[in-house]
């Protein structure tokens, strides 16, 4: 799930007159880039087309694109990391951008799909089995799923509210499940239903928002978060292709990949290699002894890593109000396991299959016991269609520490709970295993450390804010705009997206474009 004042959109972007060489200081300005995902190869593209030239790109990993990463898998190509383009409707820069490039079918292009307001959740009703093996009837479905999106909506309304930032979305549910279950007239067992539909419904929103439990997810700021327009699309032919069109406007050479970069030297005095060269207020370290002196820098991480990396990714180290932004915003997992199957057990229009475990209740906490019931954190599987592009795929999601704990596992080990799981809420215990199974691993991950960004309890879009502005923070007495930060994480109203990201890495861009378009006495210390 970034702010209207650290992300602009693609219509909306007031771009300056273009950098030229003329415009530039001699020699011209010198700018790495540390990863390639949306966010580092949209902040590259726009420095470049602006005049900004002398841009490079250090990839840790072997291959571009960060947390988007398509790769084949049965008949199909399917998404590890990035999904869906949240919020297809012309506001959104990534829509707009694949359409240029001509990467969606036309039914994601149809005006009715830009226009409908779905909050960011599936219009679809699923299948939904019980783990005594029943189907859950569309209508129990339908009441407990309006109950549900009410209480959401409310949990949204607290922006402006004066509630501590303590508070957490799931204990304001949890009260507002309570008040609606003491209303409710059925039996022990028929609420006791109700309650684990609810249950499967708050399992899915941790998919959404990326953590573990909404009881770490704060109130306060929850609805700062921007939910566009438009029934959520993929990309056809999988996410990367949007990279690949990216990339092209950039020359090969401007890219490195397995560039680990160590350490960020900052505020400092590097000479260049050539006796003739000026000085950098910058170095980058890499792993492999590799160094790279800037002007600029613009690290473009995921949140997790910044995290683990935090004592050693920057010499002299982040401000203390920065540090505590970073250790205080929130960044979870979620993992997606995909199985094939030879001949499929849904039917043709089947789009989502549910689990309802019937002794799980909101409203009573359980310890997890990750090594015997990981999977009672899945909250089902969608269909992959069309099959003709795809084959008999379904492709579900995992959350938090059971998520972490299934990267554990061998793929036999989930392959075998998974079936137990469907054969046990289908009642078909004679169902085929899958022909083969794929899972992500993104809390393995050494360079994301996790899936995306999220504002934990005790943290406010306030942190974001703090987490992207630049450093040194004090440029009266050193060069501005030495480290610069984008990435989903630091976009207010956004994050968690992959327009969230791509509007950082622009804003990023267009502060050194503006930074380098005033002319030497009219500049004055750029805005975040």
């Amino acid at each position: 799930m970034i702010s209207d004042s650290s992300g602009a959109r693609e219509s909306e972007v007031h771009v300056e007159p273009t950098v030229t060489s003329m415009d530039l200081p001699k020699p011209e300005p010198v700018i790495v880039i540390i990863g390639c995902g949306i966010s580092g190869i949209g902040a590259a593209e726009r420095l470049y087309r602006h005049g900004l030239r002398n841009v490079k790109i250090l990839e840790a990993s072997h291959r571009p694109g960060g947390r988007i990463w398509s790769t084949q898998f049965g008949k199909g190509v399917v998404e590890i990391g990035a999904h869906w383009i949240h919020g297809p409707s012309d506001r959104n820069p990534v829509f707009h951008m694949a359409s240029q490039y001509g990467l969606l079918h036309e039914s994601a292009l149809a005006e009715e799909n830009k226009s409908v307001e779905v909050g960011g959740h599936s219009p679809f009703c699923p299948v939904a089995y019980s783990s005594s093996g029943k189907v859950i009837g569309v209508e129990l479905q339908e009441a407990m799923s309006v109950v549900y999106s009410r209480m959401f909506n409310q949990a949204r309304e607290f922006l402006h509210v004066d509630v501590p930032l303590s508070e957490s979305v799931g204990e304001y549910m949890k009260k507002e499940i309570a008040h609606h279950a003491s209303e409710w007239g059925d039996d022990l067992l028929a609420k006791q239903l109700k309650l684990a539909v609810l249950s499967s419904l708050l399992k899915l929103e941790c998919c959404i928002s990326g953590t573990h439990s909404m009881n770490d997810v704060a109130l306060r700021p929850f609805g700062e978060y921007k939910m566009l327009p438009g029934l959520d699309c993929t990309i056809t032919g999988g996410y990367q292709g949007l990279i690949e069109c990216m990339l092209t406007s950039l020359p090969k050479e401007r890219v490195l990949l397995n560039k680990s970069v160590r350490t960020v030297h900052w505020n400092g005095t590097f000479k260049g290699q050539h006796n003739d060269e000026r000085f950098f207020p910058v170095q980058v370290e890499c792993e492999d002894g590799d160094a790279f002196n800037a002007d600029h820098v613009i690290i473009t991480v995921p949140l997790g890593f910044l995290k683990e990396k935090y004592a050693t990714l920057l010499d002299p180290p982040l401000p203390d109000r920065k540090l505590q932004a970073i250790q205080k915003m929130g960044f979870g997992t979620n993992n997606k396991i995909f199985l094939e199957f030879e001949t499929p057990f849904w039917k043709p229009d089947c789009q989502e299959i549910e689990f309802v475990w019937e002794e799980e209740s909101p409203l009573v906490d359980v310890q997890p016991d990750f090594h015997n019931d990981w999977f009672k954190k899945l909250p089902g599987f969608m269909v992959l269609h069309p099959p003709e592009q795809f084959g008999h795929v379904l492709c579900g999601f995992i959350p938090g520490k059971e998520s972490e704990f299934m990267e554990t596992l061998t793929d036999a080990e989930i392959t075998t709970s998974v079936m137990e799981v469907l054969r046990r809420f289908t009642g078909n215990s004679g169902l085929a295993p899958p022909v083969r199974m794929l899972r992500s691993k993104w809390h393995s991950q050494p360079f994301t450390k996790g899936s995306y960004s999220y504002v934990s309890i005790g943290c406010s879009g306030d942190d974001i804010d703090i987490i992207a502005k630049p450093l040194p923070e004090n440029t009266n007495v050193s060069k501005p705009l030495q480290v610069l930060f984008a990435g989903e994480a630091t976009h207010r109203t956004f994050y968690s997206t992959t327009h969230g990201a791509l509007e950082s890495g622009w804003r990023e861009a267009e502060r050194l474009i503006h930074f380098y378009t005033l002319s030497e006495p009219q500049r004055s210390k750029p805005k975040l």
